[in-house]
């Protein structure tokens, strides 16, 4: 009988961890916002001071899920689709995704949630974005948070001087061509799956499809290369700039910043963060020397606990 019993509460833990996800995402609430003159879709989940999380390329707000449902406990946790993704308008103007245009939509997006100042936590494309709008905004800003996200203009110097990071982003080129949508979208976005390698399960391959095939899915995200004529040295054109002056020559960050890095990224090096502290002040640097640039994906414990410890007062 105490066997059975025993049997019966794992049984029940079984089940209480399996739906575990499915009671968060009912916590979570989908909104959206006009601002800027586009239409911005965000998820949100608790209550108490902003924090607000930019996602990169070629991803949307659900690659936040683990991060949202966390500090949705005592914040007000928000995970927006940048413009040109999944559920966010998508204009056609390739110029409608200059880095400076997007600044304003998570400024006015801010300002529409009522945050006089907020953490900002960017991966990736949204921590270009969150860079440029510290750099803009630092009487928004609490704290800041930047994951895999190369700042504007040690990036720059590293894409005109550095063999190793131009080869690395050899991809920009392809990018930024008309072909790019055709070529990453082939045999089902196999590619680009791939790029995640194990980081993501199943049901997560399934939701990253759905928003892909959407409507000009993929071409919101890949008009953020076009607009910034972000390209690099290793294979570029005879003209083509691999220093985009829409991203650079930033004013010094001042907001407190924690960077935290994937090591094992093979497209954003660790070159990216020598020399970072010339640009950043007070700048605190978490390496993840086993993570990739998914490291949102492989390892949210860890990123959850080196941003709860920065964000503690006196960190």
């Amino acid at each position: 009988m105490q066997s059975s019993k025993n049997w019966a509460r794992r049984i029940g833990l079984a089940c209480v961890l399996t739906a575990l996800p499915f009671i968060v995402a009912q916590r979570s609430k989908d909104r959206y916002a006009d601002v800027n003159g586009v239409r911005l879709h965000y998820v949100e989940q608790g209550k108490g001071p902003l924090i607000l999380f930019l996602h990169g390329f070629p991803e949307f707000w659900y690659s936040w899920k683990g991060l949202l449902a966390d500090f949705g406990r005592d914040h007000h946790a928000v995970a927006v689709d940048m413009r040109g993704y999944n559920l966010s308008s998508r204009p056609d103007v390739v110029d409608a995704y200059r880095v400076p245009v997007i600044v304003e939509d998570i400024r006015a997006l801010a300002v529409k949630l009522k945050a006089k100042k907020f953490v900002l936590v960017g991966h990736d494309w949204g921590g270009v974005i969150a860079w440029a709008f510290a750099a803009q905004h630092p009487e928004m800003l609490d704290k800041l948070v930047i994951i895999n996200a190369p700042h504007p203009t040690l990036f720059a110097r590293l894409l005109a001087s550095d063999p190793a990071q131009q080869k690395a982003s050899g991809y920009f080129n392809l990018f930024n061509s008309p072909q790019a949508e055709q070529v990453l979208s082939a045999n089902n976005y196999a590619g680009m799956l791939g790029a995640f390698g194990s980081s993501l399960n199943e049901a997560d391959r399934k939701v990253y499809l759905a928003a892909w095939n959407r409507p000009g899915g993929l071409t919101g995200g890949l008009n953020y290369y076009r607009a910034a004529q972000l390209r690099s040295p290793a294979g570029a054109q005879p003209g083509q700039s691999a220093q985009p002056p829409a991203i650079q020559a930033l004013a010094p960050i001042t907001t407190p910043t924690l960077v935290i890095w994937g090591e094992k990224d093979t497209a954003l090096l660790t070159g990216n963060l020598e020399g970072l502290d010339q640009f950043v002040q007070p700048l605190t640097i978490e390496r993840v020397p086993d993570g990739s640039h998914w490291v949102v994906h492989e390892k949210p414990g860890q990123i959850i606990q080196y941003i709860r410890a920065f964000l503690k007062p006196g960190a």
